[in-house]
């Protein structure tokens, strides 16, 4: 029998990749006022997105997950958010395209603030510094005050995160989202992109279809679906204290959700059982996603999923994979299998970022386009061999005109990476890149297509 859980019971359990204030009077203070902010999401919007994401567990979808490596106090602006969610809808209309399935968007956003680190120092010459953790802990300048964990960065979070909500929901309902306006889409820096012509067809053939819809009398204002979207919010859920703060009982249910984001996930450091990550996520009735990196192995997966979704509900839990792109082929399907032989219900992700980075001659952090293709590759090839379904793609990315991960059509190269550097943590996809991505996974998502198909026609 689980012991039982409460939305601080993590604290009595070991925990990795937090930060140690140094005012713990302050930090209590500062939790104390976030309990009683109002809720950033609700109850029944999660109880929606797992009930999609159930929907991709038996096949019937796909999920795309992406956006920024760490959200940053500096870089809020109205501007870069409409810009991510300009590229978030284009990736999601070729792969809805692609699939003849709906595509659940999660954006990593409103709530991305905290990172792991490897090391919890960096050093500068002579210097050595406590590791940047994010905006929501300490400042990513090198500075010794700066370094120093600040309780009141998680007040600044929680109004940055409610800003950004706010416009994204009126991007998402207020007609910006609808289908007539996917050409509009398009970012001005990729309409010069190999991409552009690309995209364009296909948004030429969608419009094709509005306009046979409009003659059947099914139009934009008499369709939800065709002048709106749902976009769902995701981030790690790292700062325990911060979270806990933002958990209520749901009135109606009477069930703990994290109201912080409406999906949390537990990463590749902080994954192990008996720990307080697991401890605070196994409580909470949000959708969980885990990170999986080549240390894990099927029976310490098959004993996550355990502590995770004991009830085996349908869309509670994603697997979000990690391996890079020389790895997968062989890690992936001793787990794949593990689930399957269990019968257990799971989405299936592919994160074809963390496990293909690299540190440039330049001395930057990168990650090579090619690569980062090839894991998503592998990913596929795997689940069409092991029978299942590749239900997710999980990727850092950007609206911006960044020059961080190396290669793409415009073959950005090691020497061009000091152009347009950016991030605050790891290397994303830039817009067009990002774009680029989405037709590889579109082919990948045809190919499943013919192959369900032709299963089907077979049977019959």
């Amino acid at each position: 029998m689980a012991a039982k859980w409460t939305p601080d019971s993590w604290r009595k359990r070991p925990v990795d990749q937090m930060p140690d204030y140094p005012d713990a009077d302050a930090v209590a203070a500062v939790e104390a006022r976030l309990a009683s902010f109002p809720p950033l999401v609700f109850a029944g919007e999660a109880r929606r997105l797992t009930a999609k994401l159930a929907e991709v567990a038996a096949g019937r979808g796909f999920l795309l997950q992406g956006g920024d490596c760490a959200e940053s106090f500096a870089e809020h602006k109205a501007d870069n958010i409409r810009d991510f969610f300009r590229v978030f809808l284009q990736m999601a209309v070729v792969l809805t395209y692609a699939a003849s399935q709906p595509v659940v968007k999660v954006g990593r956003i409103a709530g991305q603030f905290a990172k792991p680190r490897s090391t919890p120092s960096e050093r500068i010459g002579e210097v050595e510094l406590p590791s940047y953790r994010g905006d929501i802990i300490n400042d990513i300048a090198f500075d010794e005050a700066g370094r120093v964990p600040d309780p009141v960065r998680m007040s600044m979070a929680y109004r940055q995160s409610a800003a950004t909500l706010n416009l994204l929901r009126a991007f998402a309902t207020g007609g910006f989202a609808g289908l007539d306006n996917v050409r509009q889409w398009m970012l001005s820096f990729v309409e010069t992109s190999p991409q552009a012509a690309r995209y364009q067809a296909l948004a030429d053939r969608i419009l094709e279809a509005l306009d046979f819809m409009r003659a059947c009398g099914v139009d934009a204002e008499s369709s939800y679906e065709i002048r709106t979207t749902d976009l769902y919010t995701s981030h790690e859920a790292l700062l325990l204290g911060y979270e806990q703060a933002l958990t209520r009982i749901d009135s109606i249910s009477g069930d703990w959700y994290a109201t912080s984001g409406h999906m949390l996930w537990v990463g590749d450091r902080t994954r192990q059982r008996d720990h307080g990550h697991v401890e605070f996520c196994r409580g909470i009735r949000n959708p969980i996603g885990v990170k999986i990196g080549p240390s894990i192995t099927p029976d310490e997966l098959m004993r996550l999923i355990d502590v995770l979704n004991p009830a085996d509900e349908p869309g509670r839990l994603t697997l979000i994979s990690r391996f890079g792109a020389d790895r997968i082929e062989a890690l992936l399907p001793p787990l794949v299998r593990a689930v399957s032989r269990e019968g257990r219900s799971v989405v299936w992700s592919c994160d074809p970022m963390h496990g293909n980075t690299i540190k440039a001659a330049t001395g930057f952090k990168t990650r090579p386009f090619d690569r980062i293709l090839a894991e998503v590759d592998h990913f596929f090839s795997v689940h069409r061999a092991e029978g299942t379904h590749a239900g997710g793609l999980h990727v850092e990315m950007t609206g911006q005109n960044v020059t961080e991960c190396t290669g793409g059509a415009r073959e950005i190269t090691e020497e061009r990476l000091s152009d347009r550097y950016h991030t605050h943590c790891d290397p994303r996809l830039n817009a067009e890149q990002a774009i680029e991505m989405s037709f590889l996974v579109a082919e990948n998502l045809r190919t499943e297509r013919r192959v369900r198909n032709g299963g089907l026609a077979a049977s019959a």
